[in-house]
Parts: C-alpha cells; sequence; structure tokens
C-alpha cells in the first residue's frame, strides 16, 4: 500500500510471540553460561500491510506487550510510529521501564517503524534518515566455552568473509585467555583487528592488568572490562589503559538516563546501544544524538537484520556487532537476511519496503514457547 502524509492510518492490532531457540553448542562468557536464546517477535497490523519487530528477551516481554503496550497503540496512527513510541512509555510509568518492559517496547517500536516504511512502499533507510549507505560490521563469538581450535576457526572464517575485526570473550578463566589469544591472532592474523569482551568479569585492578596483557596481542578493543554499572571503574581503565585501546560499554542501556550518566562520567570511549533493548529504533536515534552531540562514537549491539539499517541513520557510526547467535536466529527466522559484503559491512537493500524481511512462520513453529 501506498499512503500519504495527510491520511492517518489506524493500527489494527499487534500480534506477538516467543520463541526459544537452541545454540549450536553451549556457550558462555566471562560471567554467564547459555544453550538457548529466546526471540520475541512483534507483528503489528495496519491496512492490509504488516510491520515486523524483534527483541531478545525473556518470554515476559511478550505478557508485556500483550497486556499493556498492544491497547496502547491499537487506534494510533501507524504513520507516526514515534507518537506511539511517546504514548508507550507513559503507559509504562508504574511497571518498571529498565529491562523487561523497556524490551518490550523496543519490540513494538521496530515493528511500528517497519510497517510505517511497508505503508510507504520505502526501505526503512529511507524514513529513518540514512547517511551512510552501510554499516560496517565485527564477527563476534569465540564463546569460553570453545576449545581453541573451535575458537580460531570461527574467527578466521569471518576474516575470510571479508570481515575485518573480530571479538572473542574472555575473562572466564583469565589464566586461559593468554593461550586463547595467541591461538586467535594465528588464526586471524596481523592485519585483522581483535576485539575482546569480559562481560564485566573483571574487578579494577585486574581489568588493568589484563588491558596490558592483551595489548600485547594488539587488542584495541575492551568492551565491559568491569561492570558497566561501575562507572568510575570504566573512567579508571578509559585513563590508565594502554594507548590505543578504545573501553567500549553500554549494551544494558534501556532508556536515555543511563547513556547520559554514562557519557557524562567519561566512562567510554565508544558508547554501545542494543536496538531491541535501548526502546527500539525511536530510542537509539535519541542515544545517537547524544553523542552526536559529544563526537564521540556509538557502536550497535547485536541483532543485526534491523541494526544494519538503524546504523546507516548514525552520524558518529563505529560499527555493528554482527553477533553469532543472532546472526543464526535472523536466518531461522526470516527470508530477506542480508548477508557481509566486501570491506566487512551490510548494506540495506533499497529495492525492498521496510526492513525487507518476511517471517518463516513454518521454520519458527517448532521452537515456540507458551
Amino acid at each position: 500500500m501506498t499512503s500519504t502524509a495527510t491520511n492517518p492510518v489506524p493500527i489494527a492490532r499487534l500480534n506477538v510471540s516467543a520463541y526459544a531457540i537452541p545454540t549450536d553448542a553451549p556457550e558462555s562468557d566471562g560471567t554467564l553460561a547459555w544453550d538457548s536464546t529466546t526471540m520475541v517477535l512483534v507483528t503489528a497490523h495496519a491496512a492490509g500491510c504488516t510491520g515486523t519487530g524483534y527483541t531478545y528477551a525473556g518470554q515476559a516481554a511478550a505478557t508485556v506487550v500483550n497486556s499493556k503496550l498492544a491497547g496502547v497503540v491499537t487506534g494510533q496512527d501507524a504513520l507516526t510510529p514515534t507518537a506511539s513510541w511517546a504514548a508507550m512509555q507513559h503507559a509504562v510509568r508504574n511497571l518498571g521501564k529498565p529491562g523487561v518492559v523497556a524490551q518490550a517496547i523496543s519490540a513494538v517500536d521496530i515493528a511500528l517503524w517497519d510497517l510505517q516504511a511497508r505503508l510507504l512502499d520505502v526501505p526503512l533507510v529511507v524514513t529513518i534518515g540514512a547517511v551512510h549507505e552501510a554499516t560496517p560490521i565485527y564477527g563476534s563469538g569465540g564463546f569460553t566455552s570453545y576449545d581453541n581450535d573451535t575458537l580460531a576457526g570461527q574467527l578466521a572464517g569471518w576474516v575470510q568473509a571479508g570481515i575485518p575485526r573480530v571479538k572473542m570473550k574472555v575473562g572466564r578463566d583469565p589464566d586461559a585467555d593468554p593461550k586463547r589469544l595467541r591461538a586467535a591472532r594465528r588464526a586471524i592474523g596481523d592485519a585483522a583487528e581483535l576485539f575482546v569482551d569480559a562481560n564485566g568479569a573483571f574487578q579494577r585492578k585486574d581489568a588493568l592488568l589484563w588491558a596490558q596483557r592483551f595489548s600485547e596481542h594488539g587488542v584495541r578493543w575492551f568492551e565491559e572490562p568491569v561492570s558497566s554499572d561501575d562507572l568510575a571503574g570504566l573512567r579508571v581503565l578509559r585513563d590508565r589503559g594502554p594507548a590505543g585501546m578504545d573501553i567500549a560499554a553500554g549494551e544494558y542501556g534501556y532508556h536515555l538516563p543511563y547513556f547520559q550518566q554514562m557519557l557524562d562520567a567519561g566512562a567510554v570511549d565508544c558508547l554501545q546501544a542494543d536496538v531491541t533493548r535501548a526502546l527500539g529504533i525511536s530510542g537509539v536515534l535519541r542515544v545517537a544524538a547524544l553523542c552526536d552531540a559529544r563526537s564521540i562514537e556509538l557502536s550497535l549491539h547485536c541483532a543485526p537484520q534491523v541494526s544494519a539499517h538503524v546504523g546507516t541513520a548514525i552520524w558518529h557510526l563505529r560499527h555493528l556487532e554482527y553477533f553469532h547467535d543472532h546472526v543464526r536466529i535472523e536466518r531461522i527466522a526470516f527470508d530477506g537476511v542480508l548477508e557481509p559484503q566486501p570491506g566487512g559491512v551490510l548494506r540495506p537493500d533499497r529495492s525492498s519496503p521496510g526492513l525487507g524481511l518476511e517471517v518463516k512462520q513454518a521454520d519458527l513453529e517448532p521452537y515456540r514457547i507458551g
């Protein structure tokens, strides 16, 4: 359908479902182990069109969509997704927004942006105001549960696919990390960039020690060396860590005050935000504005099939985490997924409206929960 902005199109309904998809092998990082990931999928309907959004969250997020958010957005104008976004912010005041509620809002907001673009019959990059043609990515996985051969094979595979940046998990068994880093560096060669992510596994002094050791392997990105709640600790790492090593955090931010506090504390060299947590596309574009005001770069966390589009609209964009689990799940869930292009980028398809995704319901059905 092609509509005009002068004719409101009421949102008819939202549908939501949840799917628990097992990992292809046991996975762990510095502070957590898991064997499945849950996707909460939202579809928004208006005037014969359907928009798709999702988040990686517990089944409780689906309950929030059904019990609270669907009633808020039904009847709203599908051509103004930010108006629905604002209405959802007000409606959840007594639920507690950070966490599951923010993830639920994120999924709905993504679906509404996709719906708007489909109603207008244009790609999402047009409706969100792209300033880049593509979004740079880095390959991410390298779980601490992998043996060194598996680790090396995964990282080398990304480099061979043309992705010049890769990331591995560290911190679960620090004594094993030097050998793991040597295996990683041998696998990817000297030209590729090597990142590490501790997921908050270290205390400040240990993080400083390991930052120096990681730098000896050419590591230039140290993500969550300490807890993201320890803003002073992140600032210590940023100020006292090795020259040329960026400190990054922010993936667990759920609303603007979190990111404002992290930036005010000078806690990171590069901020991170997750479109499926930080109140959706509408939320992340506002996080990007905070970064623009400080001329600090933003790196997008995971959910590559949405984040690739959002990245094109971020002025001070660093890159996007091309996370193994989400890549695999999104290939199961959707037709029309974007694949890495030469130079290590995801390039949105401007010939398809919205996100360009179609849900593969039959393939998802075996994983349905609830």
